[in-house]
C-alpha cells in the first residue's frame, strides 16, 4: 500500500501448517495458476522445513534471474538508475522527461484540451512490431560508438539546425512515412543526434529539415523559439517508448505524443510551436498529460499496462502535431501487437492536463523542481493471537485501543487498504479461502473467495498502482498475484527465487507499486518490478535464520 509493506510474521504464518479447526466456506480448492494472498514469510512444520541455503551455491538464473554472488560477499547494493539504453543513461533523473507528475494539479484548461484533442478518440501506440507500408512501425535508433565516421548534413531549416557532423553510420535505420526521423546515440560521448526528414542523396550525402543535438548527460535545452527534430524542439529519444523496458516491467519517463490542431505558443520545456492558431482552448506544445489516477488498469494485458502505468506516473509531452492521442515507441520484434491494440480502449476523457509549472527551476533548463512526497501518517503495531486482534494507535507498548475477536487460531493474519479509502483493514487466510474485513471490527467477511493452494504462502500488496491492495500467492519460487480480490487466474504470475526463500513485499523504490522480493540466508533479493530477471537491489543483511520484516520506518 503506497510507501510500504506489511511486516513479516512467521509466528503467523507458521499457523498455516495447524490443521484449521473448520473450513469456514465449503471446500478448499487447488487453483493451479491461481496464487498467493497477503503476508509474506516462512513457515516450519515437520511436513514442509525452511530450507537450508548453501551459502557457495551460485543462484541459478532459471529461479528467477537472481544472480549477485559477487554482490552478497560484501553487501553492496546494485541500484538500477534512470532511463537508459545500451548504458547511456537519456539525461539525468532530475530531468523534466523523467520528472513524475502524478500529485501535480491538474491544469485549469484540462477539459478544454481534452476537447480539442478529441473526448471520444482513442490512444493509439503509434509502434509496434512487423511492418507497416514495407518500413518498421514507430521510430528506430541507431546505437554508434565514438570511431564512427561523421557527416556534414545539408538543412532546410538551417537557421534552427545545429550543424554537427552527425554520425551517420553507412545504413542508419530511419522512421519511415512522411516524417523520416533519424534518432543516433554516440554511447562514448554520450551525445543524442535527431534529424527530421533525413534523406540521403544519390553522391552519398545527406539533407534534411531540421537536426538538434543533445547532451544526454546535462539539461541543456534548444534556444528559445527553435525548433529540434521535432516540431515542439524537444528531443524524441527520451520520450519514445521502448520494448527493453515494457520488458523490464517499468516505464521511469514521460511518454511522446501527439495532436491534431496546436496553439500558437509553446510551455517548459517546449521551445518552439508549430500552429497560427490562438483560441486558448487548444494546447500549447510541450503541454502534459496523465491517465487519470481513477482509471483501472487490471483488465489489460502486461504490455499494455506497464504503459498505462507509466502514463498514469509520469504522463506523456505534446511534441508534435499528427493523429489524436498518438503515443510514440521504438519498433521491435517482440511486440504484441493485439496486446498494444487493446489501448484502443482508452478515450481522451480518460486523461487531464497538468499544471507543471511548479517544477521550473529556470526556463532555460530541463532540470526540474523535485518536491518531497506528501508525509502520510505512519502504520501502527498490533498483534494477532488465538483468532483475537490487538491493535495499537500508536507505536507504543500498553493496551490495546482495538481488541475484537475475528478467525480462529490457527489462521493466518493478512492486512491491506481493500477498498482504497487509505486505511488498512483485517483479514485472514485459511487453508485456501480469504476472508477480508473493510472495517477493523468483529463480523461476517466483506470479501471472501478461495485463492491458492493452503500450504502456499500468502502476499498482499498494491501490484497496480490503484492504491487497492490485493491477494498473491507464493509457491515453490513462483509467484501468482491478483489484480483483484476475487478468485480466478493469476493476473501476473513468474518465477523468481527458489524453493525455501522467504518472499519479501514492498515499495522498494517509491513509485507506490509493491513489488517482489525474496529473503535467502541472510540475503535480500529485490526487484523493482513484478517480473523474473535479475535482482535490481542485493545486499547482506542480517545472518540465516533470522526473519526479516519490511516497513517505512522513517516517513520522508
Amino acid at each position: 500500500m503506497n510507501t510500504w509493506i506489511r511486516i513479516v510474521l512467521v509466528s503467523a504464518l507458521a499457523l498455516m501448517l495447524l490443521e484449521p479447526t473448520a473450513i469456514a466456506t465449503g471446500t478448499a480448492q487447488e487453483n493451479t495458476l491461481t496464487g498467493v494472498s497477503g503476508w509474506y514469510g516462512a513457515y516450519e512444520s515437520a511436513d514442509h522445513p525452511i530450507r537450508d541455503i548453501n551459502p557457495c551455491s551460485p543462484i541459478p538464473a532459471p529461479m528467477g534471474g537472481i544472480t549477485g554472488n559477487s554482490d552478497t560477499a560484501n553487501g553492496t547494493l546494485a541500484i538500477v538508475s534512470g532511463p537508459s539504453v545500451s548504458g547511456v543513461p537519456i539525461f539525468p533523473l532530475d530531468h523534466i522527461w523523467n520528472t513524475r507528475v502524478d500529485s501535480l494539479p491538474v491544469d485549469p484548461r484540462s477539459a478544454e484540451y481534452i476537447g480539442t484533442i478529441g473526448n471520444t478518440a482513442y490512444l493509439h501506440a503509434d509502434f509496434g512490431s512487423g511492418l507497416y507500408e514495407g518500413n518498421p512501425i514507430g521510430i528506430p535508433y541507431n546505437i554508434v560508438n565514438g570511431s564512427q565516421e561523421k557527416k556534414t548534413v545539408i538543412f532546410e531549416y538551417a537557421d534552427e539546425s545545429d550543424f554537427g557532423p552527425y554520425p551517420i553510420p553507412d545504413n542508419p535505420l530511419i522512421e519511415g512515412g512522411s516524417d523520416h526521423h533519424m534518432v543516433i546515440i554516440d554511447r562514448d560521448a554520450k551525445i543524442l543526434y535527431e534529424l527530421y526528414a533525413a534523406e540521403k542523396q544519390n553522391d552519398g550525402s545527406w539533407i534534411a529539415g531540421s537536426g538538434a543535438v543533445f547532451n544526454l548527460s546535462d539539461y541543456t535545452l534548444r534556444p528559445s523559439g527553435w525548433t529540434s527534430a521535432d516540431a515542439a524542439g524537444l528531443a524524441i529519444l527520451p520520450g519514445l517508448v521502448r520494448y527493453d523496458e515494457v520488458n523490464a516491467g517499468e516505464i521511469n519517463h514521460a511518454l511522446r505524443f501527439t495532436a491534431p490542431s496546436t496553439r500558437k505558443a509553446y510551455i517548459w520545456p517546449a521551445r518552439h510551436y508549430a500552429s497560427s492558431i490562438t483560441d486558448p482552448a487548444y494546447p500549447p506544445m510541450g503541454q502534459r498529460f496523465r491517465l487519470k489516477a481513477s482509471f483501472n488498469t487490471s483488465g489489460y494485458s502486461y504490455q499494455a499496462q506497464i504503459v498505462l502505468k507509466a502514463l498514469k506516473k509520469y504522463g506523456m509531452i505534446l511534441s508534435d502535431n499528427g493523429a489524436s492521442w498518438y503515443i510514440t515507441g521504438a519498433p521491435d520484434e517482440q511486440w504484441n501487437n493485439d496486446a498494444l491494440h487493446t489501448l484502443h480502449q482508452l478515450k481522451g476523457s480518460d486523461f487531464e492536463a497538468v499544471d507543471s509549472s511548479s517544477l521550473i527551476i529556470n526556463q532555460d533548463s530541463g532540470q526540474a523542481l523535485i518536491t518531497p512526497s506528501v508525509i502520510t501518517p505512519s502504520h501502527r503495531i498490533g498483534v494477532f493471537r488465538n483468532g483475537v486482534w490487538y491493535l495499537r494507535k500508536s507505536n507504543t507498548n500498553g493496551i490495546a485501543d482495538l481488541a475484537f475477536t475475528y478467525g480462529q487460531s490457527g489462521d493466518v493474519p493478512v492486512i491491506g487498504d481493500w477498498k482504497g479509502d487509505g486505511v488498512d483493514t483485517i483479514g485472514v487466510y485459511r487453508y485456501g479461502v480469504f476472508f477480508l474485513r473493510n472495517s477493523n471490527t468483529n463480523g461476517i467477511a466483506d470479501i471472501n473467495f478461495t485463492y491458492g493452494q493452503p500450504k502456499d504462502i500468502p502476499v498482499i500488496g498494491d501490484w497496480n498502482g490503484d492504491g487497492i491492495d490485493t491477494v498473491g500467492m507464493y509457491r515453490n519460487g513462483v509467484f501468482y498475484l491478483r489484480n483483484s480480490n476475487t478468485n480466478g487466474i493469476a493476473d501476473i504470475n513468474f518465477t523468481y527465487g527458489q524453493s525455501g526463500d522467504i518472499p519479501v513485499i514492498g515499495d522498494w523504490n517509491g513509485d507506490s507499486i509493491d513489488t517482489v522480493g525474496v529473503y535467502r540466508n541472510g540475503v535480500f533479493y529485490l526487484r523493482n518490478s513484478n517480473t523474473n530477471g535479475i535482482a535490481d537491489l542485493v545486499f547482506a543483511y542480517g545472518q540465516s535464520g533470522d526473519i526479516p520484516v519490511i516497513g517505512d520506518w522513517d516517513r520522508k
